[in-house]
């Protein structure tokens, strides 16, 4: 019974003696060995090691995975036939590893020239000063289409010519680009060869493989002498697996043997919450430990910006007049070091011009509608009583898609007038199923044929952009916000051009990321190609709300990269938009 006393029956020991028992001490659990690193494979006399990029769960006879390389490995003197599909392009990841593990790197084929622009020229010449004055990243917030891939190779070449003088050779460069990889890894990779690769080792990869190359780097010890960042702004978040990812493979999170680091986005973030990719660069503007900048809220805050800690983490203030200031001061930390950190060049061609289409329901479209968002209201009130932020979160997703498609007919409609008149439409949306498919089938009903770039492997990416670029089907809907080129007059590969018929674009949805609908609209708009755009919204509904948000953040991101807004003028006033800023972050040059 529980309370009652045992007697012990030890012969030595009174009847009435009571005993305790102690709870004998519990053993530590042995420590497991540390995991021994796989060991990095070797070829033998007359062989090579041949690391192939083989797609999730297709066969590789013969092939081998490697975990510290996260790749499949071949040893051998040829690669089979069996294996050949699998085998690499030049500058990509697999092939970047492969030559690390070969004693002599495969020969690259030889690629057809490309002459630089001015802006190219003098932009990358910008760069190489501020590197050579010592400093640690550069932050390249050109308009989209004014040729920051360009820019980036030539400026990583004259800091290499440089660095040889000095005896400090550079030996290898990374560059992280956007999705979708089957586009922006063979244009850098073009890129790089139409410009020159002075011999470097180059690796391009994208931000969704980021984890490869910190793999790779802990696998071999492989460090980087020169990063460059494209769409930057893809890490503006620091709780996310990339953020660890990039810390890791562009050392901003150490001081010692950092790479240098170049930075190109014209969209660098919302606010100034978002720019912990460019804490290194702040932490010695102000000669400040680079630990203490790692919780960049604070540290902002410390020195008089207008953020504050709110019930789900740090927000920026709403005030125009302090977000200018703050903006001035961002502005100030890149801009006036000698030489500057940052360098933006407007597009020649004129800012993008985006107008309102408000779209009228029909009584039953309506009716429809009117019942969605009541459906809507009560499952965020649930949420909120709840306080269940994914369950609201689900509900409001539903609700975007259910009006998405109510509005379908009305995008389909819209997209053949504008085809009849001799134009060809991109068409941005957020979702499949309730978007891009019924517009897609609507269209290829009508007769129209549609590129479609969009759903994870439901297409072969770059053949559907080049039946876009060629005329072939005057029609391009895209889930994508970045790295693909849907303008007029575009130097296709092997030479060729892609036609001239004028680009005209629509937002299907408009979009709460202003970041996202300023990197959509420089798809069209572009080198030199003028490209308008619209955004289609359900009029008298909240799709009006989200179409503000949009083109406020819009305006936000455009004046954080020192764009010009005016070109939102027309739906600003629409919408009643009320804040355009007029101060940017990085300026011109």
């Amino acid at each position: 019974m529980p309370g009652r006393r045992r007697r012990s029956t030890s012969s030595t020991r009174s009847s009435t003696t009571t005993t305790t028992r102690k709870a004998a001490p519990r053993k530590a659990a042995p420590r497991k060995a540390p995991r021994a690193a796989a060991e990095l494979p070797q070829a033998g006399p007359g062989e090579r090691v041949w690391v192939l990029a083989v797609p999730f769960r297709a066969p590789a006879p013969g092939a081998s995975w490697h975990a510290g390389l996260s790749a499949h490995v071949f040893v051998g003197r040829e690669l089979p036939a069996a294996l050949a599909p699998y085998d690499p392009p030049p500058h990509s990841f697999e092939r970047f590893v492969e030559d690390e593990l070969n004693a002599e790197p495969r020969p690259l084929p030889t690629a057809r020239p490309m002459s630089p622009r001015a802006e190219q020229l003098t932009g990358s010449a910008v760069i190489a000063a501020h590197e050579a004055a010592g400093g640690r990243m550069f932050l390249l917030g050109d308009d989209p289409g004014v040729g920051k891939t360009g820019t980036a190779v030539l400026a990583v070449r004259q800091i290499a010519a440089r660095r040889a003088e000095q005896q400090r050779p550079v030996r290898s460069v990374l560059v992280v680009a956007d999705r979708p990889a089957a586009i922006t890894v063979p244009h850098w990779a073009r890129s790089i060869a139409a410009f020159g690769d002075s011999g470097l080792r180059w690796c391009v990869t994208t931000w969704d493989r980021l984890g490869k190359v910190a793999g790779l780097t802990k696998a071999t010890g492989a460090r980087f002498d020169v990063v460059i960042a494209d769409e930057a702004h893809m890490v503006r978040h620091t709780t996310t697996q990339r953020w660890k990812h990039w810390k890791s493979v562009s050392g901003a999170g150490r001081v010692k043997d950092a790479p240098y680091v170049l930075l190109a986005t014209a969209t660098p973030a919302h606010t100034p919450l978002e720019l912990p990719y460019l804490a290194p660069h702040f932490a010695a503007v102000h000669g400040e430990p680079l630990k203490e900048w790692a919780d960049l809220p604070s540290r902002l805050a410390a020195h008089g910006f207008h953020v504050e800690r709110a019930r789900y983490g740090w927000s920026w203030t709403e005030d125009a007049e302090e977000r200018r200031a703050d903006l001035a001061t961002l502005r100030s930390w890149l801009a006036d070091t000698d030489p500057p950190a940052t360098l933006h060049r407007p597009a020649p061609w004129g800012p993008v011009s985006v107008t309102g289409t408000p779209v009228e329901l029909t009584p039953a479209e309506r009716a429809q509608y009117e019942a969605e968002w009541s459906e809507f209201r009560a499952e965020m009130q649930l949420a909120r009583r709840k306080r269940e932020t994914a369950r609201g979160r689900a509900a409001l997703l539903r609700f975007r898609q259910k009006a998405g498609l109510i509005r379908a007919q009305a995008t389909v409609d819209w997209v053949k007038a504008q085809v009849e008149a001799d134009r060809q439409v991109a068409v941005s949306v957020e979702f499949v199923e309730t978007a891009a498919d019924p517009i897609r089938e609507a269209l290829l009903d009508g007769g129209i044929a549609v590129a479609s770039i969009y759903g994870r492997d439901r297409f072969d990416v770059e053949a559907e952009r080049l039946r876009f670029q060629t005329g072939e089907a005057p029609v391009c809907v895209f889930t994508v916000t970045a790295s693909i080129s849907l303008h007029a007059a575009e130097v296709l590969p092997g030479g060729r051009t892609a036609s001239t018929t004028p680009r005209v674009g629509l937002f299907h949805q408009p979009r709460f990321s202003g970041i996202a609908a300023r990197q959509v609209t420089g798809r069209t708009h572009r080198d030199h190609q003028v490209s308008p755009w619209r955004v289609a919204f359900a009029q008298d509904t909240v799709e009006e709300d989200v179409a503000r948000v949009m083109v406020e953040r819009l305006a936000v991101t455009g004046s954080t990269a020192g764009g010009d807004t005016a070109g939102l003028q027309q739906i600003a006033e629409l919408l009643d938009a009320d804040w355009l800023p007029a101060t940017s972050l990085t300026g011109s040059d």
